[in-house]
């Protein structure tokens, strides 16, 4: 994993586990497989697990060539397509991701963003400021609130179905499209277009893939009823960014945007200071203390391994084609 990565991942009763575990030494970090240091390069030729995170190596075929015991990855974060390789599929490698364990605070993240989307919470607030005086909301927020609102949620992935899950105990209508995985329970299923059409909050939780780039474009955009929210904390490659733009800048639209591309703005972009529109520097996932969460799946997941029993998490070459 990266520089720094394993310090923050773990606390000292994990790192307890780990070597409770396993035979290794959590003080021993690879950062680089191309030229590593001796004592890494001694450890990769015994190692039958690798412990990855953040920041990976990348497992190419050279590599894995000096991993000649390698057994399985289990990946103590999301996506593993940075790292793991098909020389790692064709080497038959198990593999394990801790992405259900970080779905879970972007899914809160979202739910944050839905309940205060619905109450206008950002813009009210800044007019707040500006107004610093008394003043007739009730009348300024007319139809506005969180009771039946349609909230759109583009994707069925982890944190799609999580959030569906945090999204029941309220009075909230909750429309899913996805082509590969059913509805959730609590959500009912539907077109792209029709969902764009019918929400008050668009949600976007697919993955990042090539059929998926600018899945929200300026026609479906479009589609938003004036005065929708727009939150992005998937990929920014998913949605028009420019067409968003221009639908911010007019005002028709509301966005939250934990997500951009590129992913940090240029210097000169609106969306810093426009103000229908919350930007955040991609921290709806794991960071701080909940990176113990990652670990702690991760551990589960290697014990599992050391007791012979298949992952509870497996990532497979096939599932990779409509993932993260």
């Amino acid at each position: 994993m990266g520089p720094g990565v394993s310090a923050r991942l773990f606390t000292a009763r994990q790192s307890a586990r780990l070597t409770a575990l396993a035979r290794t030494d959590p003080g021993l970090v690879a950062h680089d497989l191309r030229s590593p240091s001796p004592a890494v390069r001694d450890a990769l030729a015994a190692a039958e697990v690798l412990l990855t995170c953040w920041g990976a190596p990348v497992l190419d075929p050279g590599a894995l060539a000096a991993a000649p015991a390698l057994r399985a990855v289990v990946h103590a974060a999301g996506s593993v397509k940075e790292h793991v390789t098909d020389a790692c599929w064709e080497r038959g490698i198990a593999v394990s991701s801790a992405a259900s364990a970080n779905a879970v605070p972007v899914a809160e993240y979202t739910l944050a963003a839905i309940l205060f989307a619905g109450k206008r919470v950002l813009s009210s607030a800044r007019r707040y400021a500006e107004l610093r005086a008394a003043h007739d909301w009730g009348a300024e927020l007319s139809g506005l609130g969180n009771h039946r609102r349609t909230v759109g949620i583009v994707g069925a992935s982890r944190t799609g179905r999580r959030l569906v899950e945090l999204l029941r105990p309220f009075d909230l209508d909750v429309l899913v499209y996805d082509p590969y995985t059913p509805a959730p329970p609590g959500a009912v299923a539907v077109g792209l277009d029709e969902l764009c059409a019918r929400s008050d909050t668009v949600s976007v939780h697919a993955p990042q893939l090539p059929e998926t780039r600018r899945l929200l474009d300026a026609r479906r955009l479009g589609l938003l009823p004036d005065g929708a929210t727009l939150i992005n904390t998937s990929r920014g490659s998913l949605v028009d960014g420019p067409a968003l733009v221009r639908e911010l800048v007019s005002g028709r639209l509301y966005a939250v945007l934990d997500v951009t591309e590129p992913e940090v703005p240029p210097r000169d972009s609106p969306l810093y200071s426009l103000p229908n529109v919350l930007l955040t520097p991609h921290l709806a996932g794991s960071l701080g203390n909940e990176l113990h969460r990652m670990a702690e799946l991760a551990l589960d997941e290697l014990e599992r391994y050391a007791n012979g029993l298949p992952f509870a998490e497996p990532v497979t070459r096939e599932s990779l084609t409509r993932s993260a």
